[in-house]
C-alpha cells in the first residue's frame, strides 16, 4: 500500500470506486487515503488582474480555513459601498477536494467579478477521517467567525446584512443543513444576515435507486457505486442512506420550516437534467415547495454531475442564474 500523498489521477469508476476517490480498501475492510488531488497555492492568483485572494485560518486545531475573493475594483469603489457576501461551500463527495482544488478557479473568478460578490470559501474537515457531521459543524464555526471578521476585506467591503450561503454538490447538501441550523440562531449570527441559500446540483441520496441513477450505471463521473462509496465513507458509523444526512425527505416535518418562511429566505436549487442525482433533487425540490418554501429550481438541459467544473459556458450560464437571484434579494 501507498504511504505518499500524490496528485488524483483519474480511473475507472465502475471497476475500482475507492481507487477512483483516492482511496484503497484494505484486506480488514479499512479504508486508507492514498491519493489526493493538486490545490492552487494562494500566491498564485497575485498577478490576477481582477482578483485580490487570500486565506485565513479559522480554527488551526482542525486545519480548517477560508479563501476570501475580493474584486478589484471593489478597491476603487466609493468609500462605504459594500458588495453582497456570498459563502460558498466545495463540493467532492464529503471525502474530496478542498477550497482550493483548481477545478473551483473558473466559479470563483466568474462570480466575484461578474455578479460581483466577496466570496469566502470554506476549507472543511473530509471525511473518512472526519465523519458527518463534522463538516457542518466547521461550516457553521465559520459562520461564527464571520459574524465578528477581525479581517479587513470583511469590515471594509462585505455587507453582512446581505449574505448568502452557496454549496455545489456535497457543498450544497451541508448548505442545506447549515442554513436549517443557521435559521434557528440568526440573533446569535448577526451582524450576519443571511437572505437566501443556493443549493447547486445538490448531493443527496437514499437506499432506493432511483431511475435518473438507473440510467447513470456506466456514468464516468459520478455513477451510482461512486455515490454509494462516497456515502459509506462519509456517513456515521452503522447508518444507512436513508439517514437524514443523506435524504432529508425522511426528515421533513411540517413546523421544519417554519423560521425560514418567517425569516423570509428564498432557495434556490439549479443543476442538470443529465445528472444522475437530478431524482433526488427534484424530490427534494417538490417537498420543500408543499412546505410553502420560497423556492426556484432551474434544471439546465442536458449536463452532468460537476459540468460546470469542466465546461466554461455552464460556470457563466451558473453565475448568470446566481446573479438574478442575488440582486433579486438585495436591497
Amino acid at each position: 500500500m501507498a504511504d505518499k500523498i500524490t496528485e488524483f489521477p483519474p480511473g475507472n469508476p465502475q471497476t475500482d470506486p475507492y481507487g477512483f476517490l483516492g482511496f484503497v480498501r484494505n484486506p480488514d475492510g479499512s479504508v486508507a487515503r492514498i491519493l489526493d488531488m493538486p490545490k492552487t497555492p494562494v500566491s498564485s492568483f497575485d498577478k490576477s488582474p481582477v482578483l485580490l485572494v487570500k486565506d485565513i485560518p479559522v480554527n488551526q486545531s482542525k486545519n480548517t480555513f477560508v479563501r476570501i475573493f475580493l474584486p478589484r475594483k471593489a478597491i476603487e469603489s466609493s468609500p462605504g459601498t459594500k458588495l453582497p457576501l456570498l459563502i460558498f461551500i466545495h463540493g467532492g463527495g464529503f471525502v474530496i477536494c478542498s477550497a482550493a482544488t483548481p477545478y473551483f478557479e473558473s466559479l470563483y473568478n466568474s462570480f466575484t467579478v461578474d455578479i460581483p460578490v466577496v466570496m469566502v470559501s470554506i476549507e472543511y474537515r473530509l471525511a473518512p477521517e472526519h465523519r458527518l457531521p463534522a463538516a457542518y459543524e466547521d461550516c457553521m464555526e465559520v459562520m461564527q467567525w464571520i459574524k465578528s471578521p477581525q479581517d479587513e476585506w470583511l469590515t471594509k467591503y462585505a455587507d453582512l446584512s446581505n449574505s448568502f450561503l452557496m454549496g455545489s454538490s456535497a457543498g450544497g447538501n451541508i448548505a442545506y443543513h447549515v442554513g436549517l441550523s443557521a435559521s434557528s440562531c440568526v440573533d446569535d449570527l448577526k451582524p450576519l444576515e443571511i437572505k437566501g441559500l443556493i443549493l447547486h446540483q445538490p448531493f443527496f441520496g437514499g437506499t432506493k435507486r432511483t431511475e435518473s441513477e438507473l440510467r447513470a450505471d456506466n456514468d464516468k463521473i459520478l455513477p451510482p457505486c461512486v455515490t454509494d462509496v462516497m456515502w459509506e465513507l462519509s456517513l456515521p458509523v452503522g447508518v444507512d442512506r436513508n439517514h437524514e444526512f443523506c435524504n432529508p425527505l425522511l426528515s421533513i416535518k411540517s413546523d421544519r420550516f417554519d423560521q425560514i418562511r418567517a425569516l423570509g429566505w428564498k432557495i434556490l436549487v439549479t443543476g442538470y437534467e443529465g445528472d444522475s442525482l437530478l431524482d433526488h433533487q427534484i424530490n427534494f425540490v417538490e417537498a420543500l415547495q408543499e412546505k410553502g418554501v420560497a423556492l426556484v429550481a432551474k434544471f439546465a438541459e442536458g449536463g452532468y454531475h460537476g459540468a460546470d467544473t469542466f465546461e466554461l459556458p455552464r460556470v457563466y450560464a451558473l453565475c448568470e442564474l446566481v446573479k438574478e437571484f442575488v440582486q433579486s434579494i438585495v436591497c
